[in-house]
């Protein structure tokens, strides 16, 4: 086994980006060895359906696609990252705002922590920004 293992897709900023995205993320991981009726499974495509949408739906339309990479390190941890090219970073909402959206970071931080993961941000060459959620690897790896 490798001690490192990659895949990456760049996909339109489109609604219909997410699922495919989703989908992607899904297919990669089961060729890795994590089941696809896995708890965690379920977990990371939560996590990359919200951060895909933050991709599509809070870049205002300055960023023309999203790329969501995955790194499997030594078998032991998950890093899946979401970049755009949009400047401005998630915002995290006052407890106080009353709206139907803007709550996907907060699921997503959650998320993160309760599988005993985190979330970092790192800005881009090209004046955007990758959100990174590194998670541990508990299945048996396969490739």
């Amino acid at each position: 086994m490798a001690d490192h293992q990659e895949a990456s897709v760049t996909l339109p900023s489109d609604p219909a980006s997410v699922s495919e995205a989703r989908r992607y993320v899904s297919d990669v991981l089961t060729q890795w060895g994590l089941p696809d009726d896995a708890d965690a499974a379920d977990t990371v495509r939560l996590i990359v359906s919200e951060l895909a949408t933050n991709a599509v739906q809070h870049t205002f339309g300055q960023s023309p696609t999203f790329t969501v990479d995955l790194r499997l390190d030594r078998d032991e941890r998950l890093r899946i990252g979401v970049t755009d090219s949009h400047p401005r970073w998630p915002q995290r909402l006052p407890a106080a705002v009353q709206q139907d959206n803007g709550r996907g970071m907060v699921i997503v931080r959650w998320l993160t922590a309760e599988c005993g993961g985190r979330l970092s941000v790192t800005p881009t060459d090209e004046g955007g920004k990758t959100v990174w959620i590194a998670l541990p690897w508990t299945a048996p790896v396969q490739g």
